[in-house]
């Protein structure tokens, strides 16, 4: 019988294997586990991003914007993200190769740590993790616990810009809905239609691992 049990789940991991390639079929890595070739820091501080263990981490009191050097316009991204207590980062889409504020000049989709004790009573709807930042609040309680590794698919196709995480939709919007003049005028960056994507760092410690996209 252990053997049949043994015989019987090999064929069941191997089974697998194909299932797991065919759903991440096309996609381009874009961190190699090793180094940050391809990628560039700008407006750096602290001790910046660094590689350790197969993840780009960044320290507390580190940051700046680490932005790839491929220009994407429409695209399907997929990585893994574990927070700390605090964490506050941003994901870059369609951003300029800058230093600058990416939620204004690019369109930044907030990554936060929505349970820190700090951050209660001053963050926004449009603050919570996957929230196109300041002006499409995202959905809440899709974030796993700190120290934990989530998962999040974010859809760029168009004007439309959706985001998943650990299998649960908790943004997807039409940047075109945005019709506020005042947002408009502060949002220059909502109107780009290709640019960088890249991790926009605010002092608070966070990991990321298996960054890869599908140009679309």
């Amino acid at each position: 019988m252990k053997t049949r049990t043994i015989f019987l789940s090999s064929i069941l991991l191997l089974a697998a294997v194909p299932a797991l390639a065919a759903a991440d079929d096309g996609f381009t890595p874009l961190f190699d586990g090793k180094t940050l070739n391809g990628w560039k820091l700008l407006g750096g501080h602290g001790a910046g991003y660094s590689v350790v263990d197969g993840k780009i981490v960044l320290p507390r009191g580190g940051g700046g914007n680490l932005l790839h050097e491929k220009e994407f316009s429409d695209f399907i991204l997929r990585f893994e993200f574990k927070v700390e207590d605090g964490s506050n980062n941003g994901l870059a889409i369609r951003a300029p190769l800058s230093d600058g504020d990416m939620a204004y000049q690019g369109i930044e989709l907030q990554i936060l740590d929505n349970s820190a004790e700090r951050y209660k009573g001053i963050i926004q709807p449009w603050q919570r993790h996957g929230s196109l930042y300041h002006v499409f609040p995202a959905a809440d309680g899709a974030l796993k616990p700190v120290g934990q590794w989530n998962s999040q698919e974010v859809r760029v196709l168009g004007r439309k810009v959706t985001v998943i995480l650990n299998g649960t939709t908790i943004l997807d919007v039409n940047m075109d809905d945005a019709k506020d003049p005042e947002i408009l005028k502060k949002h220059p960056g909502l109107q780009r239609k290709s640019g960088h994507i890249g991790f926009l760092g605010h002092n608070e410690p966070i990991e990321f691992r298996n960054i890869r996209i599908k140009e679309m």
